[in-house]
């Protein structure tokens, strides 16, 4: 029978330790889920070679996932519509927390956690209305929820933090959706997105709004650079066939620029980009549009440099100088403006997005 003298000597003796780290489980740089080769899921860590630090088994598929900062902790985030994210413990490979969006809502598929890792923010849509919002949970309180504010727009989908400070940048996609399989999409004609800027507790900073015509340009993902320029990714919900743009930037307190590219690169794009990274050093940004095979390269400025082909291509982060991609092949790839290279080629069907640490 354990006694309150012995635990409270357990206590003492744990806080002695030194506090875990990624560099506990291989010192990984991305995430990314993915369906196994047996059908069933899981979550990887990655080094920037395309190398596996860790494999995790999930209990459904998963979209994106949300790294601690400090901590080899991460929450993983269903595939939208859904209602779970766990909170994965990388070293034990266990769920250590179920947790579940409020009755009524859903999950986005993304979230991220506060400058100093003790509070995780979950982009979240009413079922009914839409309208988006931003849950609020306290890791120190065993993930708590102590709340949550308005997103500042109806159907939310990719939320990050600007570097160094805890104003969070928000994707309002403008789509109400219906929670069938198809999640049938109920107002094409009315959709307002924006890029909405936000406090750690739920004041709106800034806000673009996409010029009118534009407003079937429903804006999905993110990348935030070194001084807080916003890459944002759009997919198009109006008449197929239409050359329109897909990538933007903007930095709080301006106006947002539309980038260019050519007439048949936009084309090939299909009207959807899937993943957006930009590099920390002002190396460039990339997308990736998996319905069109393809790969987009610009300058840090926003001017179009290159196309490449890559069959199914979805996830990407920055790397060294460089990006790397994975794509639902099983293939992961280092990508410059001088093209595409294999960097590893598994059994893994890799989903939507790469993750960085």
């Amino acid at each position: 029978m354990r006694t309150r003298r012995g635990f409270i000597a357990s206590v003492l003796a744990t806080a002695g330790l030194p506090a875990l780290t990624w560099a506990d489980v291989g010192g990984p740089s991305y995430l990314a889920a993915a369906r196994a080769g047996d059908g069933g899921f899981v979550l990887c860590g990655l080094t920037p070679t395309g190398q596996e630090t860790f494999r995790i088994a999930l209990p459904d598929r998963a979209h994106a996932g949300a790294p601690h900062p400090n901590y080899p902790e991460a929450v993983v985030f269903a595939r939208r519509p859904g209602t779970f994210a766990l909170v994965i413990d990388c070293v034990s490979g266990r769920v250590a927390k179920d947790l579940m969006a409020p009755q009524g809502q859903h999950f986005t598929g993304h979230g991220v956690f506060a400058q100093d890792g003790e509070t995780l923010f979950t982009g979240e849509i009413n079922n009914a209305t839409g309208a988006g919002s931003i849950g609020v949970w306290a890791r120190a309180e065993g993930y708590r929820r102590v709340g949550q504010f308005a997103s500042g727009g109806i159907g939310p989908h990719e939320i990050l933090r600007l570097p160094e400070q805890d104003v969070l940048v928000v994707a309002n996609g403008g789509i109400i959706a219906a929670l069938d399989d198809r999640r049938t999409k109920l107002n094409i004609d009315e959709m307002r997105p924006n890029l909405t800027y936000v406090s750690a507790t739920g004041e709106i900073i800034d806000q673009m709004t996409l010029p009118p015509e534009l407003h079937k340009s429903s804006i999905r993902h993110l990348a935030v650079s070194n001084r807080g320029q916003v890459a944002f990714a759009m997919q198009w919900e109006g008449e197929d066939g239409v050359s329109t743009p897909l990538v933007g930037l903007h930095q709080s307190g301006q106006a947002a620029r539309l980038l260019d590219v050519p007439t048949a690169v936009s084309y090939q794009m299909a009207g959807y980009v899937g993943s957006i990274a930009c590099a920390k050093d002002d190396g460039g940004i990339v997308v990736s549009c998996p319905k069109g095979n393809l790969l987009v390269l610009f300058s840090t400025t926003g001017d179009f440099i290159t196309a490449v082909q890559r069959p199914d291509v979805c996830g990407l982060a920055a790397a060294n100088g460089r990006f790397i991609a994975t794509d639902g092949f099983g293939g992961i790839s280092s990508v410059t403006d001088q093209g595409i290279r294999p960097l590893r080629q598994g059994n893994l069907a890799w989903d939507n997005h790469l993750i960085a640490i």
